[in-house]
């Protein structure tokens, strides 16, 4: 499945200006052939936006996930972003997968916040492994400092997990995730993973952008640069099945050593 990976911060605060953005985006993706374009952390409202994430925030049905819907159902493709989702009195820092029919496949919230600005603003999700079948591949959604835990990405694995999709806002100085952890996470549990940053300065944090999109050997198919880029990569269920099979990590593992993790 061809996947297009939309590096950018948007237009912080404006929700109808990242919608055209993303929709933007939807189009060059479907003309080049994807079947799946993935927004940053947070692409809906901006990251660094302060008390306007409470105000911004919207149910996993609300009005812009029927406006993503639009655009993944109109260009042909499905849609992963991140978005402040309101659930009752509680937010989340959420992402979810809209299909290119428009319907809604899985809604991912948070489960390890970052810093006191993430711990301030937002409730952390208790469902560690979220999923849903993709043009043949079993897509998990996770964000950010989530896939910085191994066991995290060890569960989505074990699971099943065959495309890990991330949105990200990662931040100077922390580019060696980008980097390097992102293609050990998948060659360690033999699955692909699409690292979705944000760029540039945007409150107080800088996004290093670096996009990534890791095979199941610890290769970068594609990886961005610092600006804003729409870069692509194919994840390939074929060349997948083959490295598990000569990577048996998941085959060869001992669980009855690891008690003491938990």
């Amino acid at each position: 499945m061809r996947t297009a990976l939309l590096q950018s911060s948007g237009r912080p605060g404006s929700v109808v200006e990242n919608l055209k953005v993303l929709d933007e985006a939807a189009d060059r993706a479907a003309a080049a052939g994807a079947g799946l374009l993935v927004a940053p952390e947070m692409f809906l409202t901006g990251y660094a936006i302060g008390d306007d994430i409470a105000r911004l925030a919207e149910p996993a049905d609300g009005e812009s996930a029927d406006a993503v819907a639009e655009i993944a159902g109109r260009h042909g493709l499905a849609i992963a972003y991140g978005y402040p989702e309101r659930h009752g009195e509680t937010v989340h820092n959420s992402a979810q997968l809209i299909s290119a029919d428009g319907s809604r496949l899985a809604n991912y919230r948070k489960t390890h916040l970052f810093g006191c600005f993430e711990r301030d603003h937002f409730r952390p999700g208790g469902q560690p492994v979220v999923q849903a079948e993709l043009n043949g591949l079993t897509v998990g959604l996770m964000i950010c400092y989530d896939v910085e835990f191994p066991e995290n990405v060890r569960a989505h694995a074990l699971a099943g997990t065959d495309l890990l999709v991330v949105p990200t806002a990662q931040m100077h100085p922390f580019q060696f995730v980008a980097e390097s952890v992102i293609p050990v996470r998948a060659f360690e549990n033999q699955m692909y993973v699409a690292y979705v940053n944000r760029v540039g300065q945007e409150g107080e944090f800088e996004f290093v952008g670096l996009s990534t999109l890791a095979g199941p050997d610890g290769v970068a198919r594609t990886r961005a640069g610092r600006g804003e880029e729409l870069v692509f990569a194919d994840a390939d269920p074929v060349a997948l099945a083959a490295s598990r099979e000569a990577n048996p990590y998941l085959k060869d593992r001992r669980p009855g050593l690891y008690g003491s993790l938990v």
